[in-house]
């Protein structure tokens, strides 16, 4: 049976399109992030399914048991807790081996925090790099900003609340006061877009909460 690949909203429970909805209720199993939030969403639209947890900590263990599972048969789905799976989330581990066993397998795309972040941003879209979320350590994050220092396309970064200011403080030291859209909360309640420059953009921020989703403007040299 074939794998898919569910895109679930990134915020705005809304945005779940129909054709995830009827995917989720053809399949016999649901391989999730969180079991708990995965079991508020199929809740939302009330579907009971099978779910097994399936995180960064025990994706090596349990990759072989769901492609055993999919090569005897069992429909099964693949969502994280927001957005697409494999996008700073887990499910590479998982779609490579399934490739290597010959498992179909299709995507049902959805909402994008990275192309949402992108179309309000007012930055250059035609070519862009997406680099998720950059290392926690101090000295190879610093290495990597060095790296995209001279990179010309729109750069997209994930961030968490707790380290933002001081990674757009380190973008300041290392790539210059370039031009910055920091996107909080997208799709949410509470969305806040804010355009302006490294220096200053943090402190236009009504509230450090949430996700953030950086759009960095690229190199002009």
């Amino acid at each position: 049976m074939p794998l898919f690949i569910i895109t679930t909203p990134i915020g705005n429970m809304n945005d779940m399109t129909q054709r995830a909805i009827d995917t989720l209720r053809d399949v016999e199993v649901v391989a999730c992030e969180d079991t708990r939030r995965a079991g508020v969403l199929l809740k939302k639209y009330n579907l009971k399914k099978k779910l097994v947890s399936y995180y960064e900590e025990n994706e090596r263990r349990r990759v072989p048991q769901l492609v055993t599972m999919l090569k005897q048969g069992i429909k099964m789905a693949l969502i994280t807790n927001a957005g697409t799976p494999l996008l700073s989330d887990p499910g590479y581990l998982l779609v490579r081996e399934a490739v290597r066993q010959g498992i179909q397998i299709h995507s049902i795309p959805g909402p994008s925090a990275i192309t949402a972040a992108l179309t309000v941003s007012g930055l250059p879209t035609n070519r862009f790099v997406f680099e998720g979320f950059l290392t926690k350590r101090s000295g190879q994050r610093r290495r990597v900003l060095e790296q995209l220092k001279t990179e010309k396309r729109t750069m997209v970064i994930f961030e968490s609340p707790q380290r933002l200011d001081r990674l757009l403080k380190e973008i300041l030291e290392v790539m210059g006061d370039r031009r910055v859209v920091l996107c909080r909360e997208l799709t949410k309640y509470h969305e806040e877009v804010i355009h302006g420059h490294v220096s200053t953009a943090f402190e236009k921020l009504s509230s450090k909460k949430g996700e953030f989703t950086i759009v960095l403007e690229g190199s002009n040299d």
